[in-house]
């Protein structure tokens, strides 16, 4: 039987573009931006599950193609029971960072929209994220972003699949 603590020797850790580094490298982002969510709910009064909604409402109303969020989306993007999900959805209302409205064509249906307020105060809290972010992709070449989007694209499409 393997040692799964090891590396695979076809896989040295020494490797910088191994899949060791590669697994490295992004489980100290994701740990990054999960330190940098829960101060910003902290800060809010909110959950960090609370916070992972508003990201998915803002992706939403940014979207292309998606349409407005909708409770019941949400929860099944979020894998939450329906009350968790009002309970995280009234929260989100009475602090003021999302509305609930009603579709015009079908009153049953609510679609959530991010509150213009609180895209202010999202805006100025993560600036420093944004300006380092900047600051990091001054370092490449347009090319090397290309690059680095399409394989963002392909591991968010690929963990996407994970567990499901």
């Amino acid at each position: 039987m393997r040692d799964t603590d090891s590396p695979s020797p076809s896989l040295p850790s020494h490797d910088p573009i191994g899949l060791q580094s590669f697994a490295v490298l992004l489980r100290r982002m994701n740990a990054e931006f999960n330190r940098i969510a829960q101060e910003f709910a902290h800060a809010q009064g909110l959950h960090l599950t609370d916070v992972q909604a508003l990201i998915a409402v803002l992706d939403a109303d940014d979207g292309e193609d998606a349409g407005p969020m909708t409770p019941g989306r949400l929860r099944k993007q979020m894998n939450l029971t329906s009350g968790a999900m009002t309970a995280c959805l009234d929260r989100l209302e009475r602090a003021g960072h999302i509305r609930r409205v009603r579709a015009a064509d079908d009153r049953r249906v609510v679609h959530l929209h991010y509150a213009q307020a609180a895209r202010k105060v999202a805006r100025d809290y993560f600036r420093p994220l944004a300006t380092g972010t900047d600051a990091a992709r001054a370092h490449f070449t347009d090319d090397e972003l290309h690059v680095v989007v399409r394989f963002l694209t392909e591991m968010n499409r690929q963990l996407a699949h994970v567990g499901r």
